[in-house]
């Protein structure tokens, strides 16, 4: 009996072991995220297009995009919707004023979807490794 005890306790043993590591690796990797507001200290607003210029930006990183949500709001788009200034059919904007954003790996698009924004400069590409 005590033989079945003893692998039952080096079981748990590696399982606390295991669990331990996945806590390390996932804090690791949130802890490498960085925050940006996105233009800065002017906000989400126009001619945001060239505020990527000179950031590295990591999948996991955070957009803050912080505007008048009575002017403005923020929709993730594909890069069609990007280049045609314009929000697929059902899209839920974000409209806080102080929305954030998870990056993914690969391109992300948004733009303002206000008549006449994104044509006006109010969008942002952000490529994240």
């Amino acid at each position: 009996m005590a033989k079945g005890m003893g692998s039952a306790r080096g079981s748990s043993g590696a399982t606390v072991l295991a669990l331990v590591l996945l806590c390390v690796l996932l804090h690791g990797e949130f802890a490498e995220s960085a925050v940006y507001t996105v233009g800065d200290r002017g906000g989400w607003s126009f001619n945001t297009a060239n505020w990527p210029k000179g950031k590295r930006f990591r999948a996991g990183d955070v957009l803050v995009f912080k505007y008048n949500p009575k002017a403005h709001n923020v929709v993730p788009v594909s890069a069609a919707g990007y280049n045609s200034c314009s929000a697929p059919r059902g899209v839920r904007a974000l409209t806080t004023g102080n929305d954030r954003v998870t990056l993914k790996r690969g391109t992300n698009y948004f733009i303002c979807s206000f008549p006449g924004h994104c044509q006006a400069g109010m969008k942002v590409a952000v490529t994240a490794a």
